[in-house]
């Protein structure tokens, strides 16, 4: 029997330079996830950073090809201090890599950093425990899902990639232009402006 979701009270909202994107916050079902989340948030961390790769099928070389776009923090220098996040799989949550999940990337078990989240578009259970995109089979952690604005993450989706990569395994993903994130607030879970 399906695990009965609680309907979000919290959304964070983002404004991009291509539009606004809301993101409804399981806090109930990923507590720390989402606590993490909202911690870079409510610290202003997301403001200034971008959206800067995209996944799709003509650059996901994997043998479990997925499509996600992904965003992080604003580069200022600063340290970044994280206590590590335990990470809620999606047996433990009942959330699924459906169309606009939100999750925390992660190399390791325990390696899960919420300076970082990508956005599923459409459904990807390669991402979901017991999928095969980590060898582990653990998958990500879904902690939240978009309630607005999908037509902005296909946007980004579709933009322009460069070769050029920090890390081998993002060659060919990164975006050209990277869409800013000009603010990022913690508001009601619900479409539109408040």
């Amino acid at each position: 029997m399906a695990r009965k979701i609680a309907t979000p009270r919290t959304a964070v909202q983002l404004e991009t330079d291509l539009g606004v994107v809301t993101i409804a916050i399981y806090e109930k079902e990923a507590p720390a996830s989402s606590g993490a989340f909202l911690s870079q948030v409510r610290g202003e961390r997301y403001d200034g950073g971008s959206f800067f790769r995209t996944v799709r099928p003509d650059n996901d070389k994997s043998d479990y090809p997925i499509e996600v776009i992904q965003a992080g923090v604003r580069e200022d220098g600063q340290p970044i201090t994280e206590a590590p996040i335990t990470h809620e799989d999606t047996t433990r949550t009942g959330l699924r890599h459906v169309d606009g999940a939100v999750s925390l990337p992660r190399a390791a078990l325990g390696s899960t950093s919420a300076t970082s989240f990508f956005i599923s578009i459409g459904p990807q259970p390669a991402l979901d425990h017991g999928g095969r995109r980590n060898t582990d089979g653990q998958g990500f952690a879904v902690f939240g899902r978009v309630i607005c604005g999908m037509d902005v993450v296909r946007r980004i989706q579709a933009l322009p990639i460069t070769a050029d990569s920090p890390a081998p395994a993002m060659n060919g993903q990164i975006l050209e232009k990277p869409v800013r994130i000009l603010s990022a607030r913690v508001t009601r879970a619900r479409c539109g402006k408040g």
